[in-house]
């Protein structure tokens, strides 16, 4: 295969069209099956919590430990892919993602089950920003919001058949074909991308940051744990405060390192932008009312309603088809009004959509949930692509990948964050509705509860919106945009 090694400076003047679905198709087969492997296992947290005889809050870490390896791993993306290149990485990271998922399925205990999917986690961390990193690098500036377009709707379809999926393979089968029907995709979008993916490597890093990873991980490490564990110790107890202390100093430990050497593991200057930063923050608030609703609407489905695993994916199939309907439609709306009256239009659709599940009855019809659950889903699906186009399109090609790992660190942490909280707060605001012979009710009034902690939360996304500016900067001379990462 022919090797094109370009500087920024050539890559930024070649403006020649590029074969752009073979290189599309390759990148999405990766991130489908990253993001069908952090979906589909919401469907499964009952069963698990059967098949184990285990709490919500123990198989929880079956999401929340993958979501957490997810993030904390996207920052080594940089390094890696710059020093073998993205093409390289990509497939070494499809290949141990396929792995884990065979040890996933070997697991017969929730802890083993547990500490597979954190490892699976963290090789889908690498996957992600490492295919958003190669739109950036291998598509020119004027077909990216095109291949952005393709590339999170063709991914959508992941979450669309996700839960349906999900269910089938559990009624008719076993969980652990959720993890079985990973290898022969994983393998087949390996011999894609090396077939179709051009290899780029635009430079080769001078270090690599080990104190910088090795603190990002116990940032996040310690300061999820809090979260999830705090109501059980009791949030001003002795353990929730040492670990809470302990997670802030090495948060301020990482970013202090990653502001005084020379080869950061994350080079933090991508925050100067303020278009960058204010998508980014909205993107987290956005992703954690959305996670917030996978992981809810299926416990009130199935432990509450009593639906199969397959009756739970069938509901939901509507609302994530309508997502991904929709996201066929917002590239071109993005070229004609821009990411700022999209991106209002999405957080007031997620808050509309989000309330109503605050009013959710034992007997509730499946419809109800459906139309609420349809008008979220609409809501991201027109914040997704204009957000993360919006932000990463002003950050010069010489730091697209240390951008792409920030957005995808700190929005899978957000997400882990959110999914600990929540689980956490489910369970204690259950047990505060609890009494005689109201097991049902009271673990309703609970999920009522967060649903509107949840539309607060993205109420909160609001002011990030207005923040964005409406016009993207014009693009500076080539030297100039070398030196500096914002444009």
């Amino acid at each position: 295969m022919k090797k094109t090694n370009l500087t920024d400076t050539e890559e930024q003047q070649t403006q020649k069209p590029v074969k752009l679905v073979p290189i599309i198709i390759a990148i999405f087969m990766g991130s489908f099956l990253s993001l069908l492997n952090s979906n589909t296992i919401n469907i499964a947290l009952p069963v698990l919590q059967k098949e184990f005889a285990s709490d919500l809050s123990v198989v929880q870490w079956t999401l929340t430990g993958f979501m957490l390896a997810l993030g904390t791993f996207a920052p080594t993306a940089g390094y890696f892919g710059e020093r073998f290149s993205y093409k390289r990485l990509y497939m070494f990271a499809l290949l141990g993602m396929t792995v884990a998922s065979v040890l996933c399925a070997l697991s017969w205990n929730a802890p083993m089950l547990i500490a597979f999917r954190i490892i699976q986690g963290a090789f889908c961390g690498i996957i992600v920003p490492a295919s958003m990193t190669m739109i950036f690098q291998t598509i020119p500036r004027h077909q990216q919001s095109a291949a952005m377009s393709i590339w999170i709707a063709a991914s959508i379809v992941a979450p669309a058949i996700g839960p349906s999926f999900a269910g089938w393979l559990i009624q008719h089968g076993s969980w652990k074909w959720l993890f079985w029907t990973n290898m022969p995709l994983g393998l087949l979008a390996i011999v894609f991308a090396f077939f179709f993916i051009p290899y780029y490597r635009l430079k080769v890093p001078k270090g690599f940051d080990l104190l910088g990873l090795l603190t990002v991980i116990a940032a996040s490490s310690l300061l999820l744990i809090t979260l999830s564990q705090g109501s059980g110790w009791g949030w001003g107890s002795a353990s929730t405060l040492i670990c809470l202390g302990s997670g802030l100093l090495a948060l301020a430990l990482f970013l202090w390192r990653e502001m005084s050497i020379e080869t950061p593991l994350l080079q933090l200057k991508v925050f100067l932008n303020r278009r960058f930063t204010s998508t980014l923050l909205l993107l987290c608030i956005v992703m954690i009312n959305f996670f917030s609703g996978m992981l809810l609407v299926p416990v009130f489905l199935q432990n509450v309603q009593g639906h199969s695993p397959l009756d739970t994916g069938i509901i939901l199939l509507p609302s994530t088809l309508a997502m991904a309907v929709m996201s066929l439609v917002v590239g071109k709306l993005y070229k004609v009004v821009g990411p700022k009256p999209l991106l209002l239009v999405s957080v007031l659709l997620l808050i509309a959509g989000n309330l109503p599940l605050a009013w959710l009855q034992i007997d509730s019809s499946s419809a109800y949930t459906l139309l609420w659950m349809t008008i979220r889903s609409i809501g991201l699906a027109l914040v997704l692509m204009p957000a993360t186009t919006a932000g990463m399109e002003e950050i010069s090609r010489e730091y697209i990948d240390h951008a792409s790992s920030i957005q995808n660190w700190l929005r899978n942490v957000f997400v882990s964050f959110g999914v600990a909280l929540f689980t956490t707060l489910l369970s204690s605001r259950t047990a505060d509705h609890a009494g005689p012979q109201l097991a049902h009710l009271s673990t309703t009034m609970g999920i009522n509860d967060l649903n509107i902690l949840s539309t607060l939360i993205v109420v909160l996304a609001l002011p990030f919106v207005f923040a964005i500016p409406s016009k993207r900067k014009k693009e500076r001379a080539v030297d100039g945009a070398l030196s500096d990462p914002v444009r």
